[in-house]
């Protein structure tokens, strides 16, 4: 996996699938994806995770805010589930939200998304009040991780 532009052809594919799945399953005011203008912000770290041949298999990033990190567009096409390419794309978006100064990591996900709030519980993420911009709502889930260096 590496850091990429959000704007190629086949990242914004994913993010699409991603939307395609997530939008059936809460109402319109519940979602809260972010768009490729905004992943493109110098304050995003965006990644990629590809094949051995180079096709997209999924994305995440790391909205870096003052004071805390926020996880965004966690997404592993479903064929490539379970092997734990989502775990190391998680690792590898917190090592560099804390390289660039997070002390505290921070994400919104869905109510319906068991499998995405396993893995962020086995993570070490735990329930939280709704953080910047966001306010209470019965489909959204809120967590949080105290971000520390590793070594």
């Amino acid at each position: 996996m590496a850091f990429e532009s959000p704007d190629q052809l086949d990242v914004i594919q994913l993010i699409d699938e991603l939307d395609a799945y997530q939008k059936p399953l809460y109402p319109e005011a519940s979602h809260h994806g972010i768009d490729i203008d905004a992943l493109m912000q110098p304050n995003v770290v965006f990644a990629v995770v590809r094949t051995p041949k180079g096709h997209a298999i999924g994305c995440g990033a790391a909205v870096i805010e003052p004071g805390y990190g926020e996880l965004k567009r966690m997404y592993i096409r479903p064929g490539h589930r379970r092997n734990g390419i989502a775990w190391a794309l998680l690792a590898f978006l917190e090592a560099e939200a804390i390289a660039r100064g997070c002390t505290l990591l921070t994400l919104e996900t869905g109510v319906h998304q068991h499998a995405a709030i396993g893995l962020y519980a086995r993570a070490g993420y735990v329930r939280c009040d709704p953080f910047g911009g966001y306010t209470r709502d019965p489909h959204s889930l809120f967590m949080q991780k105290t971000a520390r260096k590793s070594g």
